[in-house]
C-alpha cells in the first residue's frame, strides 16, 4: 500500500448544523496486487466502500512505438512480443500480418496453419496463468500448482520449436523462422491431451467451490454499454454479453476454415465469476482448435514454411491496419510506411489499455474487500497497458 491522505469535506447550508464527513484517498501501488506489473490505483473511500477510482498508468512505459520507428521490419518483432509477455507469439502476428499486407505477400499454407496452431497454444498458456493466479489472489493456492503443471506441458513444445519460453521470436515476415521439428506434432498432441486432463481438475476444484462463488458472483459487474463505451474486448467483453470474436467475425490465418470447431463462449452477467468462466471455456475451445490444426498440418504435403526475403526489406509507401484476437482482447497495428526499411509510424492498440480504463466505472460502489477480486478478474498485463 502507498501513502494515505485525508480529504475533509464540510457541508454548510441553511438550517443545517455543522456537518463534517471525511473521505479517505488511498493509493494502491504503484504495484499490482499480485506483482504482475506496476499499476497504481487512487481510490476514494467512503467508509469501507469505494466512492471513486482512478487507474494511474505509465510506470512501465518503454516507448515501444517510438522504438518501432528506428528498427527495421525484422527487428520490430523482438519488441512487439514483449509488451504482453504472456501472449508473445500472438503479439508478433499483428506486426508481420500488417507488413505482409503492405507487401501484397502470400504466406505458404503450411505457415498459415502452423501460425494458427501456435497462436492457440499461446492463448492457452496465457489463460492458464490467469486461471491459476486469479484464485490465488482471493485465497486459493492449489489451482496455481495445477495451472503451472499444465503450462509446463505446453512450454516444452513451444520451447522446442522456438528456443524461447516467453519471447518466441518465431514469426517472420512471410511465414515462420524454420520448419517444424520431426515428430513435433505428435508431442503437441500428447501435450494437448495432458492439458485437457489438468484443466478439468481446475474446473472441478474451482467453479463449484462455494467460497470462490461467494467472492465472485455479482461482484464487479460490467454492462454491455460500458464495454462499448470504453472499447473493452476479449473474454472480459464476452462475459458481459458482447458476442464478438475476430477469429469468427473477421477471420484471419486459418480460422475461416475452422468455423465448425471455433465456438465463442459468452456470458451475460458481466461479473467476476462470468469472466473466469469465459476464460475457462476458451481454454477448451483453443485446445479443440489446436487439435484441428495438428490434424491438418499432419495431412499437408511437404512445402515451404516461409518466403525468401531480400537482404534489405523495404515496405512500399502507404498505410494499413491489421488487427488480431489476442488472448486478452483485440490488438490493432496501424502501419504507415514512407517506403523505407523502417516504419514511419506503427501505432499499437493493445487490449489491456482499454480494458483497464473501465475500472473507473466498475470499482465505485464496491467494498474494498472486493477490490482485489475485481482487479484480478480483469486479466491484464501491465506492459500491455504502458507499452
Amino acid at each position: 500500500m502507498g501513502v494515505v491522505s485525508t480529504e475533509r469535506i464540510v457541508g454548510v447550508g441553511s438550517g443545517v448544523k455543522d456537518l463534517a464527513t471525511e473521505d479517505m484517498t488511498l493509493n494502491i501501488g504503484p504495484q499490482h496486487p499480485s506483482t504482475h506489473g506496476v499499476l497504481r490505483l487512487r481510490i476514494t473511500l467512503d467508509g469501507e466502500r469505494i466512492a471513486a477510482a482512478e487507474p494511474i498508468i505509465g510506470y512501465m512505459h518503454r516507448g515501444a512505438e517510438k522504438l518501432f520507428e528506428v528498427r527495421d521490419y525484422r527487428q520490430i518483432i523482438v519488441l512487439a512480443n514483449r509488451h504482453d509477455w504472456l501472449s508473445a507469439f500472438a503479439s508478433e502476428l499483428g506486426v508481420v500480418m500488417a507488413v505482409e499486407r503492405m507487401l501484397g505477400m502470400e504466406v505458404p499454407v503450411r505457415a498459415v496453419w502452423a501460425r494458427t496452431l501456435l497462436a492457440e497454444l499461446n492463448r492457452v498458456l496465457n489463460h492458464l496463468m490467469f486461471l491459476g493466479s486469479y484464485p490465488l489472489e482471493i485465497g486459493a493456492i492449489t489451482p496455481m500448482f495445477y495451472a503451472f503443471t499444465e503450462r509446463e506441458q505446453l512450454q516444452h513444445v513451444m520451447e522446442e520449436i522456438s528456443g524461447g519460453r516467453m519471447h518466441y521470436m518465431f514469426n517472420r515476415v512471410g511465414g515462420l523462422k524454420e520448419e517444424l521439428p520431426a515428430g513435433w506434432l505428435g508431442r503437441v498432441s500428447e501435450a494437448i491431451t495432458a492439458v485437457r486432463r489438468g484443466v478439468a481438475q481446475i474446473d472441478r476444484l474451482i467453479t463449484g467451490n462455494e467460497i470462490f462463488r461467494a467472492r465472485t458472483r455479482g461482484v464487479g459487474a460490467l454492462t454491455r454499454e460500458q464495454v462499448e463505451q470504453y472499447g473493452v474486448s476479449g473474454p472480459i467483453a464476452r462475459a458481459a454479453g458482447v458476442d464478438f470474436d475476430l477469429r469468427r467475425d473477421e477471420p484471419y490465418l486459418a480460422y475461416g476454415e475452422l468455423a465448425d470447431v471455433l465456438r465463442v463462449p459468452v456470458r451475460s452477467e458481466g461479473d467476476c465469476l462470468a469472466r473466469f468462466e469465459c476464460l475457462l471455456d476458451q481454454v477448451h475451445v483453443s485446445l479443440d482448435l489446436a487439435d484441428a490444426c495438428v490434424e491438418r498440418l499432419a495431412a499437408l504435403p511437404p512445402g515451404p514454411i516461409n518466403q525468401r526475403l531480400p537482404k534489405v526489406l523495404k515496405v512500399p509507401e502507404g498505410h494499413t491496419y491489421a488487427w488480431t484476437e489476442n488472448p486478452l482482447g483485440i490488438n490493432g497495428y496501424y502501419l504507415v510506411s514512407h517506403g523505407e526499411k523502417t516504419p514511419w509510424r506503427l501505432k499499437l492498440r493493445s487490449a489491456s489499455f482499454n480494458n483497464i480504463q473501465v475500472l473507473t466505472e466498475i470499482l465505485p460502489g464496491n467494498l474494498v474487500a472486493d477490490m482485489i477480486a475485481i482487479l484480478g478478474s480483469m486479466f491484464f498485463v501491465v506492459g500491455d497497458i504502458d507499452k
